[in-house]
């Protein structure tokens, strides 16, 4: 079947082809990228550093040396490219795990950053098939939630390859990557055929396009306060959504799910669903400015939900369950929408000029960067503190940071919206 009798499809078909394409290669990604962070290495040190702290930071490094890259090469990604960037990096995502195995330990630590460096390009890639369309709302929710559910699940896989086949933790990972590899290219693949917008996508999104360094550096120029904020509220919510994600068995081990293969999984696919409900209900808001304000709202709902879940937590009135799910859904709330439903109705509400992988590479860049800094933060300013406390009093962190920026942003695109309109009358006026 070609593109054009793609194209003439109904609009449930080609969200369900999208969709799928897109969830499947987002989650095959995931196993190349997660599941060494459900093993433990205890014992080992390098350097006065835990071990596992060290392989999360490493891989940290790599992933936002790549999202600065990312501001350049995915502004500027042109369609014809996509495909062989994307399996070109996965594959180089898989040899840097084959020689983490191999080499031994600390020798093996810098594959790590080689993992994460070429994996840090991939968001960009995928949501450049699916911005910019009436869909992408539904579209754009069903790819966040695959690395909701994907993260715990590929942590299953992980353990269950070392429990059940006697793997050790270094080959593990790979092995597990291994697994996924032949579904990636065949997700890939279909995301490939995913035909371009329509001109009614075109027309009520506005076209999306690759951007020059001029055109960054005047959007950048134009919305500095709001970038400014969102990128601050953006680096506590990745650094604490990244940490409850790379020690989710420290905490699980810490509330009394040690051993437990399937919570993982368990809280993450509950997390997804109640999220892609939520947001995936914005669809149906037309109003591009509308839905950008609406976003706020939900970011207001997961920084309320996350304080408020953990002092329940502390005061025993929350299940230990309960307030993980609670946690997960406080921070995804808040960070599916800034991964690309945000800024797609940001440039949909004030016609800009490019795209929205070159605003979500920048928020990217700086909170994996701050993800890094809280890690060694723990290690070396708290290291006496436990993961489940430091994460605990981090949700409070967000939380207030979350709040604070959310107002400000509201009040800020209410205002520049109000002035856009008044230009627009005195122009017309005139």
């Amino acid at each position: 079947m070609d593109k054009g009798s793609v194209r003439k499809r109904p609009g449930f078909v080609f969200v369900l082809h999208a969709s799928l394409a897109a969830f499947g290669t987002y989650f095959c990604m995931y196993a190349f990228r997660k599941p060494f962070s459900v093993a433990t290495f205890d014992g080992l040190v390098f350097m006065g550093v835990d071990y596992k702290i060290l392989l999360v930071i490493t891989q940290v490094l790599g992933y936002a040396l790549s999202k600065f890259i990312g501001i350049k090469v995915i502004s500027e990604l042109k369609p014809n490219r996509r495909l062989l960037y994307l399996v070109s990096l996965i594959v180089l995502a898989e040899i840097s795990l084959l020689l983490f195995a191999w080499v031994p330990p600390p020798y093996n630590i810098p594959f790590m950053f080689l993992n994460g460096f070429p994996l840090g390009m991939i968001w960009g890639i995928v949501f450049s098939y699916i911005e910019g369309r009436r869909f992408t709302d539904i579209l754009g929710v069903v790819l966040s939630s695959s690395f909701i559910v994907s993260s715990g699940v590929v942590k299953s896989v992980g353990l269950f390859v070392m429990n059940s086949w006697g793997v050790s933790e270094f080959w593990m990972p790979s092995i597990t990557g291994a697994l996924f590899f032949i579904p990636l290219l065949v997700c890939s693949y279909l995301l490939q055929r995913v035909p371009p917008p329509t001109a009614e996508d075109i027309a009520n999104r506005t076209e999306r396009i690759p951007m020059t360094a001029a055109d960054r550096k005047n959007l950048v120029k134009k919305f500095f306060f709001p970038l400014l904020l969102i990128v601050l509220f953006y680096t506590f919510l990745t650094s604490f959504r990244d940490f409850r994600d790379n020690f989710a068995r420290e905490l699980w081990d810490s509330i009394g799910y040690s051993g437990d293969v399937s919570v993982f999984s368990t809280s993450e696919i509950i997390i997804a669903i109640v999220v892609l409900v939520i947001i995936g209900a914005i669809f149906h808001i037309r109003d591009n400015y509308k839905a950008l304000l609406t976003y706020h709202l939900l970011l207001i709902l997961g920084t309320v939900v996350l304080a408020v879940s953990t002092l329940m937590f502390q005061t025993r009135m929350l299940d230990p369950f309960v307030w993980m799910v609670c946690t997960g859904f406080g921070l995804y709330i808040c960070y599916v929408p800034f991964n690309c439903l945000f800024f797609d109705r940001f440039i949909a509400t004030f016609k800009v000029k490019g795209n929205s992988g070159f605003l979500i590479y920048i928020a990217d860049a700086f909170g994996y960067v701050g993800s890094v800094l809280v890690l060694l933060y723990k290690n070396f300013g708290q290291a006496n503190l436990s993961w489940l406390n430091f994460f605990v009093y981090g949700t409070y962190t967000v939380a207030f940071i979350g709040i604070c920026s959310t107002i400000f942003l509201f009040i800020h695109f209410a205002s520049r919206r109000k002035a856009e309109q008044l230009n627009n009358q005195l122009e017309y006026g005139q």
